[in-house]
């Protein structure tokens, strides 16, 4: 009778032994998630800082890009003589084009340099070697005149005299002419980058361009 009712009590503690075990198997699998869960929420939040930090890198890359161009700018507009560089070279006769000047304009003569020179560069070679300025261009035609006299150049684009002012977006010319016209190229200049103006060879049209960036450019006095 006692071998009777050990039976049973044995198999109870079996059965209770076996739930046991299992339950402990679960817990470690469970831990053993939830630690993976961790590390790769982990993984993820150092991915996201990359991220953010790259973000922030190019941010300030662009802000300083934006600094940058302006003081150009500033710096090419200066009109003190003395500021211009002392050891500025005139470019040589065979570096350069005579161009046709335009009926009605102030100025008569106009001069298309093939050597590439930042903006500030440029506007001060016009300024300094030709007493005159990076070329304004007030309607279509002579547009389309400068854009057939510099096809002849292996260049996609020339300096002319447009370029914003100060830290609005007020944009001017180099010879202080009244600015009432403009061919931009489409998306330009809203979504344009740089403060200075150039000229595409194809097309004619105009875009925003980095002030540091060298290219040919038009003279006009």
């Amino acid at each position: 009778m006692k071998c009777a009712l050990l039976l049973p009590l044995l198999l109870l503690g079996t059965v209770s032994s076996l739930y046991l075990e299992n339950d402990a198997s679960h817990l470690g699998s469970r831990e053993a998630d939830l630690s993976q869960d961790l590390e790769g929420s982990g993984e993820q939040e150092g991915e996201l800082a990359l991220n953010y930090g790259v973000l922030e890198s190019e941010e300030e890359e662009a802000v300083a890009s934006s600094y940058q161009d302006a003081f150009e700018d500033e710096e090419a507009m200066e009109s003190d003589p003395a500021a211009l560089d002392k050891d500025l070279q005139c470019p040589k006769e065979e570096d350069t084009i005579q161009l046709p000047g335009s009926p009605g304009r102030k100025t008569c003569r106009i001069l298309l340099v093939r050597t590439p020179k930042k903006f500030r560069k440029a506007q001060n070679i016009c300024r300094k070697c030709y007493r005159g300025n990076l070329v304004s261009i007030h309607n279509y035609n002579f547009n389309h005149r400068i854009q057939c006299w510099v096809s002849r150049i292996n260049q996609a684009q020339v300096w002319i005299g447009g370029f914003v002012r100060g830290w609005g977006n007020r944009f001017s010319w180099a010879d202080d002419s009244s600015w009432n016209f403009g061919y931009w190229a489409p998306g330009q200049p809203g979504n344009g980058r740089g403060r200075c103006v150039a000229l595409r060879i194809r097309g004619g049209h105009w875009q925003r361009a980095r002030c540091r960036s060298r290219l040919p450019f038009v003279c006009s006095f």
